[in-house]
């Protein structure tokens, strides 16, 4: 059974546990990196341990939401080997996995409703990298990683 790691801050929580249960039943292990009730947190304590584990490879995949998913994708985009895509719509989400092979899908948990969001997260997991070209920028973007002094 593949893992899929997901977590949000106060303003995802509710879409949050809507996928947490739409994974489940597409047969994922969900892990839950919180949060767990509504009070207002900081988005960076729940997003950054989902991105650690994608970015050291721990897990392949993970969702993060937070009220427009801005905070979330800029944070997780901090980590090497991170791709995180901010989507609103079944095509970018498509596409962030065909063309920028995507490993941490972001959803605004304020922006995008719960069959929408189900949509964009069941047509980014289907989606498969297309390689050759897109290739070629990914590697790119991991010649300009190993020149940031991190």
């Amino acid at each position: 059974m593949e893992k899929i790691a997901i977590a949000s801050d106060h303003a995802g929580r509710e879409l949050k546990e809507d996928l947490k249960e739409y994974l489940k039943g597409m047969g994922f292990e969900v892990v839950d990196m919180g949060v767990d009730n509504d009070e207002s947190v900081d988005y960076p304590d729940y997003g950054a341990p989902v991105a650690e584990k994608v970015s050291s490879g721990e897990l392949a995949k993970g969702v993060l939401l937070c009220g427009t998913g801005i905070g979330m994708s800029i944070l997780a985009n901090k980590y090497r080997r991170v791709r995180a895509a901010l989507v609103n719509d079944v095509y970018t989400a498509r596409m962030a996995k065909e063309h920028n092979d995507a490993n941490i899908l972001v959803i605004g948990g304020r922006i995008v409703g719960k069959g929408l969001a189900r949509e964009m997260l069941k047509s980014w997991l289907e989606a498969r990298f297309e390689g050759g070209r897109h290739q070629r920028r990914l590697d790119k973007i991991t010649e300009v990683e190993n020149r940031i002094d991190r």
